[in-house]
């Protein structure tokens, strides 16, 4: 264990601990950008440096372990000062398109700019045009508004292990690049991780402000893992999936289906009522007819040929005690063991 002072609160950690994971247990805040707690420390973004007694220079949080003794000053008017001009070289090639950006209202870039009371940026630097392809058409990619905190890359390598996106480029010029498409899966992870509006969702053409929106927490119904996530609702209609951070088997991580698949939710094609082939077209019926039909024909089967000349296909999309009744009603009521699902097709 290691025992060190930060803004004058003594901290015993494991050895190994990070700063600004020290300053966190203690709920000590330091501003971050490029930080994220499931990412190893990237500290691109200078954000979270402090001040170490003995050290002339300041020193990233993110990245520097505890060491037994030291004393750490985590706000003074030299760090705040060193803050708003990372944030203003931020802001240089930033559009501040705040009241059109998806991420208004609930941007750490947006926040950050307003605790530390920049209202004007002196830095001015050459226009340069960036290209905006991506690796999936699930999500737009706005390089303006991206500050190059490489939440996204890393995500894509660390978490997923795909390595679709990268950096191209250095310093001023630096920019996110398609790398490898077709190892895209539009998991939607980058999206998830990024702390502006840089990375924006482009399925649904319905939008809403963070203040406008009902996020409803439910689970995911495409498999039977139990991903958790939060279903954006707006005027009764479903126009995105978000996830929160450290919740839920996934912790956060979504599939394509489970982030993207939500469209079916409101489709025009959805069956609302029964369906009967009278004279070779379909036509609406009452459950009690429809069930009434289904049992017939199933008895008819069953009497002629057996039990084992049906078959059941269940779903993953039903809930396990659904899943249980079916198989339960195909062994006990039809009498056969073709049962099947539809998770291996």
């Amino acid at each position: 264990m290691v025992t060190l002072t930060i803004d004058g609160k003594e901290v015993t950690v494991p050895q190994g601990t990070t700063i600004l994971e020290a300053a966190k247990g203690v709920d000590i805040k330091i501003p971050t950008l490029c930080y994220h707690e499931r990412l190893n420390p990237i500290g691109s973004c200078r954000m979270c440096v402090v001040e170490i007694e003995g050290f002339t220079h300041p020193m990233a949080a993110c990245t520097t372990p505890v060491e037994d003794g030291i004393e750490v000053t985590t706000n003074s008017e030299r760090l705040t000062r060193i803050r708003q001009d990372s944030l203003k070289l931020i802001l240089v090639n930033h559009p501040l398109d705040c009241p059109v950006c998806d991420k208004g209202g609930e941007c750490l870039l947006q926040d950050l700019v307003y605790e530390h009371g920049i209202d004007q940026v002196e830095y001015s630097a050459a226009k340069i045009e960036r290209d905006s392809s991506y690796a999936t058409p699930l999500i737009r990619y706005w390089p303006d508004r991206c500050i190059m905190c490489l939440r996204c890359v890393t995500a894509c390598q660390e978490i997923k292990g795909i390595g679709a996106i990268s950096i191209k480029g250095d310093g001023y010029g630096a920019q996110v690049v398609v790398v490898d498409q077709d190892k895209c899966q539009s998991c939607g992870e980058c999206l998830q991780v990024c702390p502006t509006g840089a990375l924006t969702e482009d399925l649904s053409r319905y939008k809403g402000r963070t203040w406008l929106i009902e996020r409803v927490p439910t689970t995911c119904t495409y498999c039977g893992c139990g991903c958790q996530l939060e279903l954006n609702v707006q005027n009764d209609r479903v126009i995105a999936v978000t996830t929160k951070d450290g919740v839920g088997v996934n912790q956060g991580s979504l599939c394509v289906k489970g982030r993207f698949g939500y469209e079916f939710i409101n489709s025009d094609e959805r069956l609302t009522t029964p369906l009967i082939r009278k004279n070779g077209k379909l036509e609406e019926a009452g459950w009690d007819e429809a069930l009434s039909l289904v049992a017939e024909k199933f008895s008819a089967i069953k009497e002629e040929f057996g039990g084992g000349a049906i078959g059941g296909l269940t779903s993953a999309r039903c809930s396990n005690e659904e899943n249980y009744l079916f198989q339960k009603f195909m062994r006990a009521a039809i009498g056969t063991n073709n049962v099947d699902h539809c998770a291996r097709l």
